[in-house]
């Protein structure tokens, strides 16, 4: 077990540093402490940092390999700070420590609007990195995009001083075997149709999952959209039913989407759109202004496609006039 990996109290020495284990956090992860010296004072600052390690599994491998190719140019992704070289088995590494997490912080307060706006350019900003690049985060969901709190104060409308997004560890080339295969990665509610649907999937997949997440932290609290209330997480329809939602609120798939979808796959769409006839869909474009700001719908709607080439990129996102006010921050 990933428990018994590491025990409190332990020691774990790096390539420029050492770290005492202070807490396991869950599964592959642990707190730690490491002693740093500032040199113009000779006095000791104790700080905390994250500790990822996993058996037999090449996830934490794979983090590291991509945040060293990326971290330099991307200040959005939660950076590698070391590589334990003691214990040299399995590979571990050294993380920012982070103070929160964007799930436990919009459930604690909901987002205001400058806040909404400054959370989503850094994550957009963190995966046009990733994807000029050639890669899929394929994890977008709010408990990996973590935040430090600022100390400015109330003043400046913005809780956060920092957002950067983390776990890596999915993280694939665009022409990986499982891209090409379709392969689902991540939670099924914030995956994308085409992937739900087990068809090739690439950039475009992390376009969605952060509309998906925009809709989340634009509601707030547990409320999710996708979250379908037939069956419980884990069921063997709940991907199936979560890719119903999705077809409520932002089908139905465009008839060209015959060009690029197998036979197999024309099927099941036609399958879903007898299912639910459209007296039954609730569209996402009819939701009122009390419910959704008339700004954050039109730039929603531009987003969440059911056709995956007629999503904007993180870049053109980017530039995108919902980002005007905040052009400055």
């Amino acid at each position: 077990m990933a428990s018994s990996l590491f025990r409190i109290g332990q020691v774990l020495r790096g390539k420029s540093g050492r770290y005492t284990i202070a807490k396991h956090i869950r599964d592959t992860i642990w707190l730690a402490k490491t002693i740093r010296i500032i040199i113009s004072t000779s006095n000791q600052a104790q700080e905390t940092v994250i500790i990822k390690s996993v058996l037999g599994h090449p996830r934490v491998q794979n983090e590291r390999d991509i945040l060293k190719r990326f971290q330099n140019n991307a200040s959005c992704l939660r950076p590698l700070l070391d590589e334990i070289e003691d214990p040299p088995n399995p590979t571990t590494i050294v993380l920012k420590h982070l103070e929160d997490d964007l799930l436990r912080a919009t459930k604690a307060k909901p987002l205001n609007q400058k806040e909404l706006k400054y959370v989503s350019k850094r994550i957009l900003e963190a995966l046009s990195s990733l994807h000029e690049g050639g890669y899929v985060h394929a994890d977008i969901k709010p408990d990996n995009i973590f935040v430090n709190y600022t100390e400015r104060g109330p003043e400046s409308g913005i809780r956060f001083s920092e957002v950067q997004l983390g776990d890596l560890g999915g993280t694939c080339h665009i022409d990986s075997k499982w891209a090409k295969s379709g392969t689902p990665l991540g939670a099924p509610m914030w995956r994308s149709p085409e992937m739900i649907m087990e068809t090739p999937w690439g950039t475009p997949t992390d376009i969605w999952s952060f509309g998906a997440m925009l809709i989340y932290l634009i509601y707030g609290g547990d409320f999710n959209l996708f979250d379908p209330t037939s069956v419980p997480y884990g069921h063997e329809e709940y991907s199936l039913e979560v890719l119903k939602q999705q077809f409520r609120y932002f089908g139905p798939w465009p008839g060209k989407y015959e060009e690029i979808a197998s036979p197999e796959t024309v099927h099941a769409i036609m399958w879903i759109m007898q299912e639910i006839p459209k007296s039954d869909t609730t569209p996402f474009s009819l939701v009122s202004e009390k419910e959704v700001r008339k700004e954050d719908k039109d730039f929603i709607m531009g987003i969440m496609k059911m056709d995956w080439r007629d999503r904007p990129t993180a870049r053109e996102l980017l530039g995108h006039e919902w980002f005007k006010e905040i052009a400055n921050e």
